[in-house]
This record gives C-alpha cells, sequence and structure tokens, in this order.
C-alpha cells in the first residue's frame, strides 16, 4: 500500500532504470554464485556501469561467463518488479538492516524483483527484468590484496 505521506530520505541520483534493476540481479548472482555481501561499491551508468564485490577468491572465466549467462536468463524470465512499503521494525529476515543509512526514513521501500530478489531502494526501476534488455559484461579486474573482483558491464535495452 502506498500513502503520498510517507517521507522517504532524499535522493541525489537520477538512475537509468535498466541499467539500476540490472545491479540488483547482479548483487542477488554474486551472493548466490559466490556467498558474498551486496555490494557497496557500485557506479551504475547509462553507457557503461561498475560494480566492485569483496571475494574469497578470484573467479576463473568459465564463473565470469555464467554470471553473465545467469543475468540473461534472469532478464529473459521477464520477472515483475514491485515495491513494497515496510517500517523499519518489520524488516523481511533476508533484508540486511544494517545497510539502511543512519537517518532512514520509518518507512522502508523494498523493491523485489520475482521471488529473486528483495532490497530497500528508492531509486528508479523498470517494471519487468525484460525491459532491462541485454547483459554484456565489459570486463573484469581482480585485486588480489584487498581480494576485490569489480565487473565492468553495460545493459543494452
Amino acid at each position: 500500500m502506498y500513502d503520498d505521506n510517507i517521507t522517504f530520505n532524499e535522493h541525489n541520483k537520477d538512475e537509468f532504470p535498466p541499467a539500476h534493476t540490472a545491479e540488483h540481479l547482479l548483487n542477488q548472482t554474486m551472493i548466490r554464485m559466490f556467498g558474498c555481501k551486496r555490494s557497496d561499491n557500485a557506479h551504475v551508468e547509462r553507457k557503461k556501469s561498475k560494480i566492485t564485490y569483496v571475494l574469497d577468491r578470484k573467479p576463473d572465466r568459465k564463473q565470469e561467463r555464467e554470471i553473465e549467462r545467469r543475468m540473461n536468463e534472469l532478464i529473459e524470465e521477464d520477472l515483475p518488479v514491485s515495491f513494497e512499503y515496510v517500517s523499519k521494525d518489520e524488516l523481511p529476515e533476508e533484508v540486511d538492516a544494517s545497510r539502511l543509512p543512519d537517518d532512514a526514513s520509518d518507512t522502508i521501500r523494498l523493491v523485489r524483483i520475482g521471488d529473486y530478489d528483495v532490497c530497500p531502494c528508492i531509486g528508479k526501476h523498470v517494471r519487468s527484468t525484460a525491459q532491462v534488455g541485454r547483459f554484456e559484461m565489459l570486463g573484469t579486474n581482480w585485486d588480489e590484496h584487498l581480494h576485490t573482483f569489480r565487473i565492468r558491464f553495460k545493459v543494452i535495452p
């Protein structure tokens, strides 16, 4: 249920909805494939995006191709993107409350992508994953010292 009187934190980004929705899918894909946390270092844009994960080990080329394959499979499934409004005290178990800003509003907007992902977010999204288009991995970088894996990608709506 949406209430026009809900006040959310100010949002200073103007996301490109297909790429931003792909970011949600990619976060959950990486969690499922590598057991990592959602990225807290993403730069998502219309032309090219980059997102970094902390992993135990460097993914091999086969795993990189599998990330891209799974992403395009999820997009083709045409999963619905929906919103749910809950109080901070009613967050579902699978939502990490520690990622909320200290000054988060009392009402939190959750973004659900089918049964695949749920995440607090106030950004712009597409209505279903088919609107994301094709996910194309442009390249990756591994930092052995920090154990960070950066993915550069674009979406072609």
